[in-house]
């Protein structure tokens, strides 16, 4: 029998070197393997776009550049082009996005994205489906913005600020009210995200408008109100001795809402004329210079200095003593000064309103309502003198339409293009008689907003509204010499003309042909406040201002503006969800409202 022996024990050192060994020679094939693989996906990976890139579902993978924006083009084109519907409260307003500022840039998409690329993010998408590439879209900041403005105007009713209005001597306050305001930030953002990626309606958020003005800080200024007409103001001037009673101090006393308060506010004028029978033996009136038109040229009335009391200084003594409960404390002494005039003859002469440099009149139908506000902008715009470099706004100027301010209800462009009655209706005529006057004058644009759909009595494209809150209308005197705007009103028409030192020999306006003609649509109402009106194709015009000098054209600026359809409204029950009636003897049926022309808000 033979005997076995064990083998020796191995030496450990000896066997972990190997194992090593193994695992740094496995490790090396599996590298090699992942370098071979690497490397191949970078050479397939060819000139063109990584296999399996797509846009929107649109594959590109393995094109050039060119061939991938012209395969973006061809497939998303459509898309691109196709209506954005938005929901607007209750309201749905169609959008074409290259009216609104939206583009799709094909070649801008695929950009970079072609020849090998060594990323391995990249390259492992492949296996995946291919990268998914995110389209470029243009906005065109300006007019997109413009775009969500009018969708403001449209459905905005902002809230209201309590405010304290007398009847006689007693003061009344009227509560605040919330309103609802659209979101324009996040409706802006809605837009874009909706653009290319979904045709279903987009809801555009409303949110809450409340008031600054607090029922407490209303109710503590309802208090001042009382105790400020509560007793007469004493105004000793000189050797003569006035009173302001309070049915004068409450007609010079306004509320308007600042910081959060409703702040006491005296006009220093109402004050004036209610002591000028009495002061009248001890002033001696003057005024500023001005200009009236004689033979169609602007002539200067010189200005005049005068002694008297100065309103504003009045004010501030006035308001000094109005919380006084003590009638005996509610005296002042007001001095008798110069009233140097706030525009000498010298520096009016020196302005440059030496002849006309446009006129412009502009036509509407009678109403009352427009009489009254278009006449009331017009007072507000008489004589407006702009300096050089300033700037006009016609918001500023003809101030907030409101019954205080001198304004009724009227009829406004409304969501969808169908009118609705607010406070300033009409008041657009003087926005569009302005601008076009400023147009022909060659001065500076500087903001204009169209209406959002075609009123026939204007010019296409050359017209402006405006929308306290919302959006103005301004230009600015860019020449070196002052201009005078003035208005005349009549009861269907508005001129309004403007004097100043021509720049230009003329000002031409050129309009190009209307363009992306879009029909309208017809609507049905059948409730008690339907007012029928016709409806007008949505169109895009571009009018070109045209300025010569020494009989050669010098500038050329073209304004493009972009209009929605507005639609028939019809008095009547929707015919496609009547039921299907009985018959009725012969002439029993109601008659309905055909449409009538647009009542129009200018």
């Amino acid at each position: 029998m033979t005997a076995t022996h064990p083998s020796p024990p191995a030496d450990p050192a000896t066997g972990s070197a190997a194992a090593r060994r193994r695992g740094l020679t496995i490790a090396g094939v599996v590298a090699a393997v992942v370098v071979t693989v690497y490397l191949g996906l970078v050479a397939a990976t060819g000139d063109g776009l990584p296999r399996g890139a797509h846009v929107l579902g649109v594959e590109v993978g393995g094109q050039s550049e060119t061939q991938a924006a012209a395969t973006l083009t061809a497939a998303l084109g459509e898309r691109a082009d196709a209506d954005i519907v938005v929901q607007v409260g209750g309201d749905k307003v169609t959008l074409v996005p290259s009216d609104i500022g939206l583009g799709f840039d094909a070649p801008a998409t695929v950009a970079g994205y072609s020849g090998r690329t060594w990323n391995p993010i990249v390259l492992a998408s492949q296996f995946t489906g291919g990268p998914e590439i995110d389209p470029v879209v243009t906005v065109e900041e300006s007019t997109f913005d413009a775009s969500v403005a009018t969708l403001a105007a449209d459905v905005d009713a902002p809230a209201t600020e309590p405010t304290i209005t007398y009847a006689g001597t007693k003061p009344t306050l009227v509560a605040g009210s919330s309103g609802t305001v659209l979101d324009r930030e996040a409706s802006a953002q809605a837009i874009r995200d909706a653009y290319l990626v979904s045709s279903a309606p987009v809801t555009l958020p409303l949110v809450a408008s409340d008031p600054t003005v607090s029922a407490d800080a209303a109710e503590q200024a309802l208090t001042v109100a009382k105790v400020a007409v509560a007793a007469p103001v004493t105004v000793k001037v000189g050797s003569v001795v006035a009173s302001i009673p309070g049915s004068k101090l409450a007609a010079a006393l306004s509320f308007p809402a600042k910081d959060g308060a409703l702040v006491p506010t005296l006009d220093g004028e109402v004050l004036r004329a209610s002591i000028a029978d009495d002061v009248g033996s001890v002033e001696t009136p003057g005024r500023d210079a001005g200009w009236k038109i004689v033979a169609g040229k602007p002539v200067v009335v010189p200005a005049k200095v005068g002694r008297g009391v100065n309103a504003d200084l009045l004010a501030a003594d006035v308001a000094a003593v109005l919380p006084e409960t003590d009638a005996g404390s509610r005296t002042i002494t007001a001095q008798i000064g110069t009233i140097q005039p706030a525009l000498t003859t010298e520096k009016a002469q020196a302005l440059g309103v030496v002849e006309q440099l446009s006129s412009f009149r502009q036509n509407f139908p009678y109403a009352a309502y427009r009489v009254q506000n278009i006449g009331r902008a017009a007072r507000y715009i008489n004589n407006t003198l702009l300096l050089p470099g300033e700037t006009f706004s016609l918001n500023d100027t003809i101030k907030e339409r409101t019954v205080a301010n001198g304004y009724t209800k009227g009829f406004v462009v409304g969501p969808g293009g169908v009118f609705k009655e607010d406070l300033g209706g009409g008041v657009s005529t003087s926005a569009t008689t302005t601008w076009t006057a400023a147009f022909y004058a060659g001065l500076d644009r500087v903001y204009t907003q169209a209406h959002s759909i075609w009123i026939s009595r204007y010019r296409a494209g050359l017209e402006a509204t405006v929308a306290w809150g919302s959006f103005d209308m301004k230009f600015r005197n860019d020449t070196k010499h002052a201009v005078l705007i003035t208005t005349v009103m009549r009861n269907t028409s508005l001129t309004v003309s403007m004097w100043g030192t021509k720049v230009y020999d003329k000002i031409r306006a050129v309009s190009g042909p209307r363009e992306g003609l879009r029909p309208f649509k017809t609507l049905y109402d059948d409730s008690p406040t339907c007012r029928a009106q016709s409806g007008e194709p949505g169109f895009s015009i571009t009018v070109t201002r045209v300025f010569y000098k020494g009989g050669v054209v010098v500038k050329r600026e073209p304004i493009r503006t972009v209009y929605r359809p507005s639609p028939i409204v019809r008095c009547e029950a929707d015919p496609a969800k009547k039921p299907t009636p009985s018959p009725t003897p012969s002439g029993s049926g109601k008659p309905t409202a055909s449409p009538s022309p647009s009542p129009s808000a200018s």
